[in-house]
């Protein structure tokens, strides 16, 4: 009896096995481990970023005669940046999401106006700490449009699923809903930085140049 018992209930649990399995539980875990995997270095890279531009306002601030409104619209954009919360519940709030990528949109075009100002200023452009700089963002803004991508395509895949049946089902009964994503529109625009072309440092600017301190 209880061997028979236990047969039936090995029997009932194959076939939930099996029954969740072709309903899109199984892919429904593995995409969620995807998403949090490259929502996690989406974040990993946005740190960065912030990271860097303290230095990067310092630096540009010792360029007496800078302007000022595009350095404070970097440090203003900075701190909206910073102010929001970030967690891996985000993905699921489509307007927490929102307020999230304009803030690092607005960032992004920020930085993009300083390092195309800073072409003005031949002593800021063959300052070896301001290169420096410059290379570690663009290769940063390089990271977080391949992060971003990665995102993109995942949680694509994810909300696919939600919507196929019949795995549309499994989403229902398990409460399974679609998760936020990065606009595609104008992808590649937004991630590409400002090329600014550096003096070779062999070759300083001349001090009678523009936007020298006399």
């Amino acid at each position: 009896m209880k061997t028979a018992i236990r047969r039936w209930g090995l029997s009932v649990l194959v076939t939930l096995a099996l029954s969740l399995t072709g309903c899109g539980y199984n892919q429904f875990q593995s995409q969620n481990e995807q998403i949090k995997a490259s929502w996690s270095e989406v974040i990993n890279q946005f740190q960065r970023r912030t990271d860097l531009i303290p230095n990067l306002v310092n630096v540009v601030k010792g360029q007496a005669d800078f302007e000022q409104s595009t350095l404070l619209s970097v440090v203003e954009a900075r701190t909206k940046a910073t102010a929001i919360q970030v967690s891996p519940a985000l993905v699921n709030d489509p307007q927490a999401f929102q307020k999230f990528q304009q803030a690092q949109q607005n960032l992004s075009g920020a930085l993009s106006r300083l390092l195309v100002v800073s072409e003005n200023y031949p002593a800021l452009r063959a300052n070896q700490a301001f290169i420096e700089l410059q290379a570690q963002l663009e290769g940063t803004e390089n990271r977080i449009a391949v992060a971003r991508h990665r995102y993109i395509q995942a949680v694509q895949d994810y909300n696919v699923t939600v919507h196929s049946f019949p795995s549309n089902l499994t989403a229902m009964v398990m409460g399974y809903k679609e998760k936020a994503n990065f606009s595609v529109e104008n992808e590649q625009a937004i991630a590409k930085p400002p090329t600014v072309n550096f003096p070779p440092t062999s070759a300083p600017a001349s001090p009678q140049g523009p936007g020298v301190p006399k």
